[in-house]
């Protein structure tokens, strides 16, 4: 394996890295300002309401059956064997693919929510039923037509421009912020306002990021004469191993806030989702170490170069132990920080604030071999 190579991944995968935590503080910052900021203008209970819709919409990651995380896989072997037009093809494929089921769930998921009782749902009466209706359709239908455009993140971590995903996210919450000020300072609460602007926030900036991946990389512009049912099996198969994980994930990180709702109401909701955005900190720093590590082990993998892949693992075990007492000092600072950040009106649970603290401790270590499995394709081992 040339070391020039090796060299020039170890370059790329910093450059990332620099740009990434820049993209990431602004975001972090832009999103612990319209926290508090939409507490306010919803109230706690409608802010509950709102936090569980997120929950229970997480779950459309599933039903892209991981075609986003094969696509990405796939793309970055190809463009380590240096084959572009078979990059081509899975792009193509991948978005043809996610473009038919999206809108399949689109038409059952608006049919299958007009029968439900939204409130039995919630666990709540303060919202009129229709209302959270209409709520509820308005946030599926924009974050499933994200689900579709939202595939360009797997295609910038495939061509290992992780920075571009951090960026997308960061644009996002900045709209988000504007939009929720805008918001604030004209309008009466309304759940309805909220999901529209918080829609359009990230619909375009998905878009923007769509057009400048594809005009500065327009060899993989996708085509529907490159779309290839061999390239659906090659994809699916490897896409179907991540799927089993995401359901995984997912049940971990959405049925808490619906339990929560249903056995103490939305307003339980809140002091929790606090919390856990405050402790997100340690996990969404350590993630952005993780992010360029996958396609960047997938490419050394692919070449052959096992040694690149066994000194960023040392490192990251190295950067766990940091990790750890990051986590302890902010358990015994979490209080204050959420008083100064919401205010001492919200109550929180020093247990939870323990158990909090263990579970991103032990996701943490779990994810430092998780990425690298993912990055060779041995899921089986997940």
């Amino acid at each position: 394996m040339s070391n020039d190579l090796s060299l020039q991944r170890t370059k790329n995968y910093f450059l990332q890295l620099k740009s990434s935590v820049l993209y990431k503080f602004l975001g972090i910052l832009v999103s612990f300002i319209s926290i508090p900021l939409m507490i306010k203008y919803l109230g706690n209970e409608q802010y509950g309401i709102w936090s569980t819709i997120l929950a229970i919409f997480s779950w459309i990651v599933l039903f892209d059956i991981g075609i986003g995380n094969g696509v990405r896989n796939r793309l970055a072997e190809s463009l380590a064997k240096d084959n572009k037009e078979e990059a081509q093809k899975y792009v193509s494929t991948g978005y043809i693919s996610i473009g038919v089921l999206s809108v399949s769930l689109l038409v059952i998921f608006n049919f299958v929510a007009y029968f439900i009782n939204w409130q039995i749902v919630f666990n709540t009466v303060l919202v009129p039923n229709n209302e959270l209706y209409l709520a509820v359709s308005l946030a599926g239908s924009f974050l499933i037509v994200n689900f579709w455009f939202s595939l360009i993140n797997q295609i910038s971590n495939g061509l290992q421009k992780s920075q571009i995903v951090i960026f997308n996210q960061f644009l996002s919450n900045l709209l988000s912020l504007i939009f929720i000020f805008i918001l604030y300072k004209f309008t009466e609460a309304s759940l309805i306002k909220l999901i529209l602007f918080y829609g359009f926030s990230l619909l375009i900036s998905n878009f923007l990021v769509t057009y400048w991946i594809f005009n500065n990389y327009e060899f993989i512009i996708p085509k529907v004469k490159y779309f290839s049912k061999e390239y659906i099996k090659s994809i699916t198969s490897l896409g179907f191993k991540f799927f089993i994980i995401q359901i995984a994930v997912v049940i971990i990180f959405t049925t808490d806030k619906i339990m929560i709702t249903q056995l103490f109401g939305p307003e339980y909701v809140t002091s929790y989702d606090v919390i856990f955005k405050l402790f997100s900190i340690i996990t969404i720093g350590h993630s952005l170490i993780l992010a360029p590590l996958w396609s960047a082990c997938s490419d050394a993998y692919h070449r052959g170069d096992i040694e690149w892949i066994r000194n960023s693992l040392f490192r990251q075990l190295q950067f766990f132990i940091l990790i750890v007492l990051g986590t302890i000092v902010l358990t015994f600072m979490a209080k204050y920080i959420i008083a100064f950040w919401i205010g001492k009106d919200l109550m929180v649970d020093n247990n939870l604030i323990y158990a909090m603290a263990i579970f991103v401790i032990v996701s943490t270590w779990n994810n430092i071999f998780a990425y690298i499995i993912n990055a060779t394709n041995e899921l089986k081992i997940q």
